[in-house]
C-alpha cells in the first residue's frame, strides 16, 4: 500500500502554496509532514485526502490515479487538531458514525467499534457523550473513529496540538504503536521538531511551499542536506553565521578562532556559514575543545529545568539552552561555549559540506 504524489502544484491566483512536490508514502510505518505554520503542511494533507484539487500534477493510491476522486470515495481517514465529535451522540455512536455511513451489520459494527475502543482505552466510556470526556479522551474518540474505518489512509492534522502536555506526551508515545502496523498510510504532519523525532519514521521538511529533504527521521536529523532544512528541523532555530576557512583554522568575526578537523580540515579555503544547534551552546565547559564566546543576553527564559538566553554575537541573534537553571540577566555579558564537533558547515548557496565528528 502507497501513497503517491507526482509533480503536484497547489496555486492560488497569482498565489503559489505548493511548488512542484514529488512524495511517496509506504504503509507500516509513520510518515511525517514537519513545517512551521505556514509552510504548506495541510495544503498537502488536504492534496493526499481529496480535499482540495491539485493545480497540476496527480495523486496516486495503490497504483491507481485518484485525482478526481472525491474524499468519500477514497477509504481515507482525517483527524485535525480540533476534537471533531458529534456532540448529541455517545461514544460508541461516534465511532460507529462512518460504519453506519457504509450500511455495515450491527453485529460487525459492534464488534469494530469495541476493538478501536479498546486499542483507545476508550471501552468505559462507550456510553458517554465528548462533554462528559476530557479532552485527551475526547481526541482519543476521534482517532478511534478513524481507525475503525480501516482506512487506505489516515491524516492526522497535529492533532496533538491542543493538548496538555502529559496528554500530549502520552499519545505521542502510544500513536506508533495504534497505526503504525495497521497496513495503512499514516501521514501526521507536525511544527514541533521534538516530535517527529520521538515519533520517528519518515520524514518531509516543509518550507513555504517546498519540501526540502525527504528520508528517516533520525538520519535527517543528524544530516540537513542544507541550510533551509537545518532550520526547519531545529526548535529554538538552529544558531548559524559567516564563517572563513584560513588554512588549520576556522575564524568567526575577528577574534573567534577554532582548529579544523575531520571532514572540515578537507574544505578549501574560503568562506562558509557554520550552524549549531541551541542545546549545544552551554554557559559551561562542557569539553576540553570548547570554544568560548560571549555577547549581550537579549531575552532569557525559564522553562521547567531548562535555561534559555538569547545573545547577540558578531551581529547574529545565538540561543542557547542549557538543562538546569542559570541566572541569566538581561543586558548583561554573558560567557558561552560550544564544540566544533557539534557544528554544520555550508557553502554560501546553503549546501551542506562538511560536519562535526559528533553529528553522525
Amino acid at each position: 500500500m502507497a501513497l503517491e504524489l507526482r509533480d503536484v502544484t497547489k496555486t492560488l491566483g497569482a498565489e503559489t502554496h505548493i511548488y512542484p512536490t514529488s512524495l511517496k508514502f509506504e504503509a507500516g510505518g509513520f510518515n511525517i509532514l514537519l513545517g512551521a505554520t505556514n509552510a504548506g503542511k495541510s495544503t498537502l494533507i488536504k492534496l493526499m485526502a481529496g480535499l482540495e484539487k491539485p493545480t497540476t500534477g496527480e495523486v496516486w493510491v495503490e497504483g491507481q490515479n485518484v485525482t478526481g476522486v472525491l474524499p468519500q470515495k477514497r477509504q481515507i481517514a482525517l483527524v485535525h487538531q480540533f476534537f471533531v465529535n458529534y456532540p448529541h451522540m455517545t461514544v460508541f455512536e461516534n465511532i460507529a458514525s462512518p460504519l453506519r455511513v457504509q450500511r455495515m451489520s450491527r453485529s460487525d459494527i459492534e464488534t469494530r467499534v469495541r476493538a478501536a475502543a479498546d486499542v483507545l482505552q476508550l471501552g468505559p466510556m462507550l456510553d458517554r457523550r465528548p462533554q462528559e470526556l476530557s479532552g485527551g479522551q475526547q481526541q482519543r474518540c476521534a482517532l478511534a473513529r478513524a481507525i475503525v474505518k480501516e482506512s487506505k489512509a489516515i491524516f492526522l492534522d497535529e492533532p496533538l496540538a491542543n493538548l496538555d502536555y502529559k496528554l500530549r506526551e502520552e499519545l505521542r508515545e502510544q500513536l506508533p504503536d495504534i497505526l503504525g502496523e495497521r497496513g495503512t498510510v499514516v501521514v501526521y504532519a507536525t511544527s514541533e521538531p521534538t516530535e517527529a523525532l520521538l515519533l520517528g519514521g519518515k520524514t518531509a521538511l516543509v518550507h513555504e511551499g517546498r519540501v526540502t529533504q525527504v528520508g528517516r527521521t533520525t538520519e535527517i536529523y543528524h544530516m540537513p542536506t542544507d541550510l533551509t532544512s537545518a532550520r526547519v528541523f531545529s526548535d529554538p532555530p538552529i544558531n548559524f553565521a559567516p564563517v572563513t576557512k584560513k588554512g588549520d583554522e576556522i575564524w568567526m568575526g575577528e577574534s573567534i578562532t577554532w582548529p579544523v578537523a575531520g571532514d572540515v580540515a578537507a574544505l578549501p579555503d574560503g568562506p562558509f556559514t557554520v550552524a549549531i544547534r541551541p542545546h549545544h551552546i552551554t554557559p559551561f565547559k562542557s569539553d576540553q575543545a570548547s570554544v568560548e564566546i560571549h555577547g549581550p543576553v537579549k531575552i532569557t527564559e525559564l522553562s521547567g529545568s531548562e535555561s534559555v538566553a538569547h545573545f547577540e554575537i558578531n551581529g547574529e541573534i545565538w540561543v542557547s539552552m542549557s538543562r538546569g537553571v542559570f541566572p541569566f540577566r538581561v543586558g548583561e555579558m554573558c560567557k558561552f561555549h560550544m564544540t566544533p564537533d557539534d557544528c554544520f558547515y555550508f557553502r554560501p548557496d546553503g549546501q551542506l559540506v562538511a560536519k562535526g565528528r559528533r553529528n553522525g
